[in-house]
């Protein structure tokens, strides 16, 4: 039997559509490739976008912010003296985007300006950290990444 050019094309394009419908099966399948939303409810996020750019813009609008910073004990949240700590109120939440699971939320009730959150919590690799917390009646919301070794 002799293959002429058309059948070799047809051949090859047959071939290569079931290579790609193998992997697309595979990774639907296989839990191993879970491919998860970073939020369940996206659309319902989407809705108050303004809200959450006007607390953001809340935050970089103060001339003392709070820092998050990555120390060897965990990752620590400073505010700024100027603030009474006891009337910071809010969550603090830690997103993995590479697994939902880990992800958690801390509420925001300080007694001193100081926030840790243990390394023994978190999970080696990228952490996503918002922050909503309110002060004397305004709203602000903090976003940084940070990476754990």
């Amino acid at each position: 039997m002799k293959i002429n050019w058309g059948g070799g094309i047809v051949i090859a394009i047959v071939l290569f559509i079931s290579f790609i419908l193998y992997f697309v099966i595979k990774v639907q399948v296989n839990p191993k490739y879970d491919n998860e939303l970073v939020l369940e409810e996206y659309y319902k996020h989407d809705a108050v976008f303004g809200e959450e750019m006007e607390r953001v813009q809340n935050a970089e609008d103060l001339s003392q912010k709070p820092l998050i910073v990555n120390t060897a004990g965990g990752i620590s949240v400073v505010f700024p003296v100027a603030f009474t700590a006891n009337k910071i109120k809010g969550k603090l939440s830690l997103y993995r985007p590479s697994n939902k699971k880990l992800d958690f939320e801390i509420p925001i009730s300080l007694s001193s300006p100081t926030l840790l959150i243990p390394k023994s919590n978190l999970v080696g690799g990228r952490w996503d950290i918002n922050m909503e917390w309110q002060y004397d009646g305004k709203e602000y919301l903090t976003k940084e990444t940070f990476y754990i070794n």
